[in-house]
């Protein structure tokens, strides 16, 4: 199981502006602020799972082709309400709503955020 996820980023305000709009939507809220440094956690974890950083090295952020971070979302209209809010939010697409042919009731929607990181919300409930 995974402890924690972490996107770089090379404008940590902005990078809030985004995560702040995206996360809440599948039950992430910012927990955590430090310089360098924001952790979102779901209510209830003691902990933050994903954090967006500020490269430790110093060294602009990349995002790794191939990478991609998916995270659970609670149901179908979240997926689409995470999309949606990703694209307002200045996000990219990089795959609307819909079913994947993963499973048969793998439903996602794939977004890109300023920086370039791949992220995926993914309900994978039946309708």
């Amino acid at each position: 199981m995974l402890l924690y996820a972490t996107v770089g980023t090379n404008d940590l305000t902005r990078a809030g502006r985004f995560y702040d709009a995206v996360l809440p939507l599948i039950g992430y809220r910012r927990q955590k602020d430090a310089p360098g440094e924001i952790g979102y956690g779901s209510d209830g974890d003691v902990r933050c799972r994903f954090w967006v950083v500020e490269p430790f090295n110093r060294e602009p952020a990349t995002y790794g082709n191939g990478v991609t971070i998916a995270l659970v979302a609670p149901d179908r209209a979240a997926v689409d309400a995470f999309h949606a809010a990703a694209l307002a939010a200045g996000g990219t697409d990089e795959g609307a709503p819909g079913l994947r042919p993963f499973h048969a009731s793998f439903y996602a929607a794939f977004v890109r955020d300023h920086d370039g990181n791949k992220l995926v919300a993914v309900c994978e409930k039946p309708e």
